[in-house]
């Protein structure tokens, strides 16, 4: 098919709240060896996006400047060496960049396809949270059916993905929210117990019930040590983000003498082989759940690419539930 010259896309003007991501005219990508060119139907936004547009999360060297890291839509055309894609597939996928725009070029692998009865508005959801959760809750964390686990901020995008993949993997799921209303929604999607934060203590409920096995962070700051007395002994930490800082006084006699684990990692930055590991793992264990209709991205709103801004206002507000996309066509 002939691919139009210029597409509409949202750049980041400048390091800077939600008002610098201005609408703007960039030339169509083309896919190299390997990779697909998606036309865009719904790109995810994802706090990792805010934090580049803060100047916090700079893109890898080789990925677009644009913000948008998963996108659901379909395959426009195909680079050198691609067999498992055709023009006019209807994918997901997760991205190096460039997500806010009408056309982005990622690797192949890096696609799945949408799941059955599932429309692109869902799909588009998929990539960023079930690709971090996967890898750090079930590769590097390790989960095992019958384990305690605690994940933070149960109502995002991550934590309500890890909420439904370990309860339906077996495994007993606690959570902390901010609200009674964040918490009852996270114990339909399979919490056994749901913590609001502001009024209870996670420490405490964890270390009556014996101790987690395992808890998933993107809080940190004083979550850290917190984290560490709240754990079981021989008990694993991942952590992913940083909400609250990296930096924190620790005491690692407690990290010896109970045989600790704390560990972590990010996502963008991992090489295209290990994105496409996880993806072929996600297409096994995770995607025939997402057929049957077991599992599905929680939806909070949908904004037009014009109102980038508005998105990233409303994931750095304190309100939403789930999932926030733009809507390109």
């Amino acid at each position: 098919m002939d691919l139009p010259e210029v597409m509409r896309a949202v750049e980041i003007t400048r390091p800077g709240g939600p008002d610098v991501l201005q609408l703007c005219e960039r030339p169509v990508p083309r896919p190299g060896a390997g990779q697909i060119l998606v036309e865009v139907a719904y790109a995810g936004v994802n706090r990792p996006d805010a934090l580049q547009r803060a100047g916090a999360y700079a893109p890898p060297p080789s990925a677009s400047p644009l913000p948008g890291l998963e996108a659901a839509g379909r395959v426009a055309a195909v680079g050198p060496g691609v067999a498992e894609w055709r023009v006019g597939d209807q994918v997901c996928a997760l991205l190096p960049g460039g997500g806010y725009a009408d056309y982005v070029v990622t690797p192949a692998a890096h696609a799945l396809p949408v799941p059955k009865g599932m429309v692109l508005r869902e799909a588009a959801c998929l990539p960023e949270t079930f690709f971090t959760v996967w890898t750090n809750v079930f590769q590097r964390g390790g989960l095992k059916a019958g384990e305690r686990f605690l994940v933070h901020g149960g109502t995002s995008g991550i934590g309500t993905t890890a909420i439904q993949l370990a309860s339906l993997f077996g495994a007993r799921v606690f959570t902390t929210a901010g609200s009674d209303e964040k918490c009852a929604v996270a114990a339909r999607l399979g919490a056994e117990r749901a913590i609001n934060y502001r009024t209870e203590d996670f420490v405490a409920i964890l270390k009556a019930e014996g101790g987690a096995d395992l808890i998933l962070d993107m809080v940190g700051g004083d979550y850290l040590p917190r984290n560490v007395q709240a754990l079981a002994d021989d008990g694993r930490l991942v952590q992913i983000a940083f909400l609250q800082g990296p930096k924190v006084e620790l005491n690692f006699a407690q990290v010896m003498s109970r045989r600790l684990t704390i560990t972590g990692s990010t996502l963008r930055p991992q090489s295209d082989v290990a994105k496409a590991r996880i993806a072929v793992d996600l297409r096994t264990h995770v995607w025939p759940l997402l057929d049957a209709g077991r599992i599905a991205p929680v939806m909070d709103s949908e904004f037009p690419l014009a109102a980038a801004a508005d998105a990233h206002r409303r994931i750095e507000g304190a309100d939403h539930i789930g999932k926030i996309v733009l809507k390109l066509r």
